[in-house]
């Protein structure tokens, strides 16, 4: 463990983008399912140290909605790296006291994609030591017209008054109500964009960017984005004195 951490001041929710899956694959002349499988090994290294450090919640962009317009193989071919890598981590999940949960379009899956998500979804939901959240058929644009029309209902239908609409009525009515807000959120890939990813969760996140492309990226690697989020003064719109 990155000797440097500090135990007293750990992200309590960490988001990340997981860019750079197609150019690795690209770089050494394979198809980007290449890419894309070799990931999965860097998303273990990340759960690791995720337990090693006793953060409780991590939240990976999977699939976003957006990845539907890719071609149909691909989209295809990461259905099936979801639902093996389900299958193969059952086990692992269980045995390391890990809750999966998912947020997004679940109903857009495809029919055994989505029965295996919430089959393991249910199988891990006692388990208490880390909510792995997975962002699937995700899109924040999407979460929030959702939250939108669902209040805009209650108010019609006298449920909810407009005047009582805050913070904490459209936190309830987001796919991630269940979650506290993301504290660290980190980029791999060289990308310096978010994406359409949490835009409400990561209103006072810190932002961490890094050339590393996904398949590459080592529970070393993750320690460091929490060294350097540890390094920051987050003020959340105050100053420091």
């Amino acid at each position: 463990m990155n000797n440097e951490i500090l135990n007293s001041n750990l992200p309590n929710h960490i988001a990340i983008i997981m860019d750079g899956n197609g150019r690795w694959a690209k770089k050494i002349g394979k198809q980007r399912i290449f890419g894309h499988k070799n990931g999965t090994k860097s998303v273990k290294e990340c759960i690791s140290g995720a337990l090693d450090l006793g953060i409780k919640n991590l939240t990976l962009y999977v699939f976003s909605m957006e990845n539907w317009e890719r071609p149909k193989f691909e989209v295809n071919a990461l259905m099936k790296l979801l639902v093996s890598s389900l299958e193969n981590e059952f086990d692992s999940l269980n045995k390391n006291n890990i809750k999966l949960t998912a947020i997004g379009d679940i109903n857009s899956l495809i029919s055994n994609t989505r029965k295996k998500l919430n089959e393991v979804i249910s199988k891990t939901s006692k388990n208490n030591k880390l909510n792995l959240n997975l962002a699937i058929s995700y899109g924040s644009r999407q979460e929030l017209i959702n939250a939108i029309k669902i209040i805009s209902y209650k108010v019609k239908n006298n449920i909810i008054s407009k005047e009582k609409i805050d913070e904490n009525i459209i936190n309830e009515h987001l796919y991630t109500r269940n979650l506290p807000s993301v504290d660290l959120l980190i980029r791999t890939g060289g990308e310096r964009r978010v994406s359409n990813f949490l835009l409400w969760q990561i209103a006072y996140a810190e932002l961490f960017f890094t050339d590393i492309l996904w398949p590459d990226f080592r529970k070393e690697d993750f320690f460091n984005a929490i060294v350097d989020y540890q390094n920051r003064e987050r003020r959340f719109g105050k100053i420091s004195e």
